[in-house]
């Protein structure tokens, strides 16, 4: 009973709704809250951001901005027009006037932006300034992990924090593993899950008609529909990437997030969704698979952490291939190798930050999750010692968060200095 708690838990941690991609949501958040802490419109902002917050904060299009890009253009909305009690939908509402001020001011020296070097990789510091008055609000490793809150020089609130533990603000990920999962997935009352999966199919596949049906991105979604077919597993490449399609261009619609990430959340649930209703399936099974989906990815991301250079993409695109492998009546045998056998072929996609070509890697992962997934149907799996797969999946899942959280620490540095034109 404390497991099955235990991943209940984790599951209502890591599905949320957010608006936008997650790190420049993250910085208007964390601005609003402290325009409120200071008590005043601030006359000087200083953001402090880790590197992959910039990076993933560089190339994305803020929700609600007509347009607008950046750290600087995130903080304004989140001082401007934020509401910091509404969490990671703080910019939901926007009106004319603020987003004219926030125009106005983006080229003024309002707000300064400086790197935190050498730390963890989600670390964002907001500092305001009024005449005399300051404050400041501080977030580690998830996007709405407060550990600090100060005004002047009175501390607030404030809470420890291991700044190399990036999963210490979340219920221990330590339970979690294939074959627990999908006991869980198996035996979990739909009605403890229900109302989050609801949201979730809801929220993500209205982001995904949006990518259809609009001029987002390069329409990576729209593309695959048109060009080739419009079979189920075109429909779960075009579906998922024509959400991240939307989301990446500023797309004003709340998706439900899976580790952080919106765009993993629409990788882990999407084609899962579209399987379902292209194959007629109950909703009871459909639950069961998003359970299965989200949970998967959540696992290997344990290992990996919220932001890295390994693109994330893959990890939720192994949880959505391994939920098809489910749907088809696979065995627990059969649904590690969709796992192992996605890990093995599309582990190596960098994550280069948040923008229209995530899309594009989101399809690329499904693509290689199908085949994955037929090869496990068919009980092939790569050999132990076939690149980076390890013995069994669990340990093949701990050598690739190795991968991304060790091995691709200098990437990461090298992938942001390249973004910022540095040598």
């Amino acid at each position: 009973m404390v497991l099955h708690r235990q991943y209940l838990n984790i599951l209502k941690e890591e599905l949320v709704p957010a608006l936008g991609c997650t790190e420049p949501i993250a910085i208007a958040y964390a601005s609003a809250k402290a325009r409120d802490v200071l008590g005043a419109f601030p006359q000087k902002v200083v953001i402090h951001c880790s590197g992959n917050i910039i990076k993933n904060a560089k190339s994305v299009v803020v929700p609600n901005s007509e347009g607008l890009k950046g750290i600087v253009a995130s903080s304004l909305m989140g001082v401007i027009a934020g509401d910091a009690q509404k969490g990671l939908e703080v910019i939901e509402q926007v009106s004319a006037e603020q987003l004219a001020k926030v125009k106005q001011l983006l080229n003024s020296e309002l707000v300064e932006v400086k790197l935190i070097e050498n730390d963890a990789n989600l670390h964002l510091i907001v500092e305001a300034f009024c005449d005399k008055e300051s404050s400041l609000v501080e977030i580690i490793h998830t996007h709405t992990n407060i550990c600090k809150v100060q005004k002047n020089n009175e501390i607030l609130y404030e809470k420890s924090f291991d700044k190399d533990n990036f999963n210490s603000a979340l219920t221990d990920r330590g339970v979690l593993n294939v074959k627990g999962i999908l006991d869980f997935a198996n035996t979990v009352s739909i009605s403890e899950v229900k109302e989050l999966l609801e949201k979730q199919v809801s929220c993500n596949l209205k982001i995904a008609e949006a990518g259809l049906h609009n001029p987002y991105g390069v329409n990576i979604g729209k593309m695959i529909l048109d060009c080739y077919g419009n079979d189920v597993y075109s429909k779960m490449k075009a579906y998922a990437s024509a959400g991240s399609d939307a989301r990446m261009s500023g797309c004003s619609l709340p998706v439900v997030t899976t580790s952080g990430s919106g765009n993993q959340g629409m990788t882990a649930s999407i084609p899962v969704v579209i399987y379902a209703q292209e194959k007629e399936l109950s909703e009871e099974m459909m639950y069961r698979a998003l359970v299965l989906a989200n949970l998967i990815t959540i696992h290997q991301k344990t290992g990996i952490g919220r932001l890295s250079a390994y693109c994330g993409a893959v990890s939720a695109a192994c949880g959505s291939g391994a939920a098809i492998t489910y749907l088809e009546g696979g065995t627990l045998e059969q649904i590690e190798k969709t796992i192992v056998n996605t890990l093995a072929n599309v582990s190596g996609i960098v994550c280069d930050g948040a923008k229209a070509s995530c899309a594009a890697k989101i399809a690329s992962s499904i693509d290689a999750t199908i085949m994955g997934h037929h090869l496990a149907m068919r009980d092939v799996v790569f050999d132990e010692d076939c690149g980076i797969v390890k013995p069994n999946v669990e340990k093949t899942i701990e050598a690739v968060g190795r991968l991304g959280r060790v091995g691709m620490r200098q990437t990461d540095i090298e992938v942001l200095n390249i973004m910022l034109e540095t040598e």
